[in-house]
């Protein structure tokens, strides 16, 4: 792609770092996210298309191009992981979504059932809802310094109507790390006195040594 080689040379290799000093200004940056978004919508309607015009009303490999096209990078990041040989479950994407995949896993869902009939809105319509929605969401984010998924609160509601999961409280977690932090302590403490009784227990099989010698020696002499 030229424009990824162009990127990727003006970012590392422009005189005398004028393009990152560009854009770690703020403005710039609101800018270039904004572009992003709305090139996210743009990849996620094109794999959609691009399956229907293959596989008619295939709404599984519909919804899983256009998720790839919108979130590719995430979801390529576990098998990066595989042939780097770095397995990380615990940052695992299909485990624990970050936002970019969530919003592009959304947003595949509502343009399929919009293709397929499903969701009676226009094509367009739903692309400028979708778009400014993502921008602004972006911009937000990025204004206030979060990572915070705007979609927490609806996610610990739907926990607790369909698992009937009570959310965590700060109290509990604080106990929990407590508890915690006093197991790691008799742990430590517990290997300490584990190492103790061994040197302990070896000095004592080395002064019995030391007296068998010198038992056999008088005997010799």
């Amino acid at each position: 792609d030229l424009m990824a080689s162009a990127t990727w040379f003006l970012v590392f290799y422009c005189p005398g770092n004028l393009v990152c000093q560009m854009f770690s200004f703020l403005p710039a940056r609101v800018v270039i996210a904004g572009m992003k978004e709305v090139t996210r919508t743009r990849k996620i309607l094109a794999g959609i298309e691009h399956v229907d015009s293959l596989h008619k009303n295939a709404w599984m490999v519909m919804i899983a191009i256009g998720w790839a096209r919108g979130a590719g990078g995430g979801l390529l990041s576990n098998f990066e992981q595989l042939v780097r040989g770095v397995w990380k479950p615990e940052s695992n994407e299909l485990l624990k979504m970050s936002y970019p995949v969530k919003v592009a896993l959304i947003g595949a869902v509502l343009f399929t059932l919009q293709h397929t009939g499903y969701l009676p809105i226009e094509k367009h319509n739903l692309a400028f809802l979708y778009s400014i929605f993502l921008v602004v969401t972006k911009i937000n984010m990025m204004l206030i310094c979060t990572t915070a998924s705007p979609f927490a609160p609806l996610e610990e509601i739907l926990r607790y109507v369909l698992f009937g999961l009570l959310p965590v409280s700060k109290e509990v977690k604080n106990d929990v790390s407590v508890s915690d932090n006093c197991k790691s302590t008799d742990s430590k403490y517990l290997s300490e006195n584990n190492t103790e009784s061994l040197c302990s227990n070896d000095d004592a099989k080395g002064d019995d040594v030391d007296i068998t010698r010198k038992t056999r020696s008088k005997k010799l002499d």
